[in-house]
């Protein structure tokens, strides 16, 4: 169970025999003002400092998104994978509810890329999948459908299922399918954690397929959020899931991956540990504390919690 995911000179690979891969989140323009303002006048400057910031603290993808309202997102989208392609070598996950926007980042990128997303609902994976066979892309699916998203983890499972099935209909290997079980507020429903787990396992033992989620959707109003972020992401980390798209450059989420890829031997002779610690370089906080949006995840593609510029 590997996804290989790309960009024009660097591999990333996913899976239970590799370390954590941190998708970094902050290249979405929802619930941060003026980085929506500044891209919709193509002004790419924080889009710029956001990409440096967040592979110097980690990250080894970035999720890209352009979703800005009364903008055009496709020639955004593209224009901002063109320059973060000149500027770093890690692989890009592009992020779009918008079929026009996925086809013009899809053209634009080099690479193998993760595209994200695609739900179970039928009408959305007969317009996807055919992009993702066309294109030779992962994607992640999201264990919602056309009955919104379930608390019961039997069902999302369920929708994982379909999801998988239906890719490999389309020639796509369930090695680049990553399911997406749902981050539910835990503040909201006592049991989010505990069914996320559930079907992380399932996923990873019936389907053999990746997982990942969106990391803080899970503590949304709760005071302490990295601290719940970071707990959450260990667990996760124990229960399968390989990969997830959070908040790169968070201390405590940063440190805490390492840490549980050393306990889950991960880390061979812990060099990767060892070489934070003696650098001191454990990744940096956010800055003014600001939560970032989770990439990915609209109602059916559900809108997320977040604050900050």
């Amino acid at each position: 169970m590997e996804t290989v995911i790309t960009s024009r000179t660097k591999e990333v690979r996913i899976g239970p025999d590799h370390p954590f891969v941190i998708i970094g989140e902050r290249i979405n323009p929802t619930g941060r003002k003026m980085l929506a303002a500044e891209m919709k006048e193509r002004d790419y400057s924080r889009v710029k400092r956001d990409a440096i910031s967040q592979v110097e603290a980690g990250a080894h993808i970035l999720d890209v998104n352009a979703g800005i309202p009364m903008a055009d997102e496709p020639a955004i989208l593209a224009e901002a994978i063109q320059l973060i392609q000149s500027i770093t070598d890690v692989p890009l996950c592009i992020d779009s509810s918008i079929i026009k926007a996925l086809e013009s980042g899809l053209a634009a990128y080099q690479g193998k890329p993760l595209l994200n997303s695609v739900t179970g609902e039928d009408e959305r994976l007969d317009i996807i999948l055919p992009l993702v066979a066309q294109y030779g892309c992962a994607v992640i699916g999201i264990s919602n459908d056309e009955t919104g998203i379930s608390e019961d983890p039997a069902v999302r499972f369920a929708v994982a299922k379909k999801i998988v099935e239906r890719a490999e209909s389309y020639g796509i290997p369930r090695e680049d399918v990553i399911i997406d079980p749902l981050a539910m507020p835990v503040g909201a429903i006592r049991y989010a954690g505990e069914a996320l787990f559930k079907i992380v396992r399932r996923v990873s033992e019936e389907l053999g397929c990746n997982t990942v989620c969106g990391a803080s959707n899970v503590s949304f109003g709760l005071p302490g959020r990295p601290r719940l972020n970071s707990t959450f992401l260990a667990m996760a980390m124990t229960a399968g899931m390989s990969c997830a798209i959070t908040n790169a450059i968070e201390h405590e989420i940063g440190e805490t991956i390492k840490a549980a890829d050393v306990m889950l031997g991960h880390d061979e002779n812990c060099a990767v540990w060892l070489r934070s610690q003696r650098s001191g370089s454990n990744g940096a906080h956010a800055k003014n504390g600001e939560s970032t949006p989770q990439a990915g995840r609209r109602q059916g593609r559900r809108s997320r919690p977040s604050s900050g510029a």
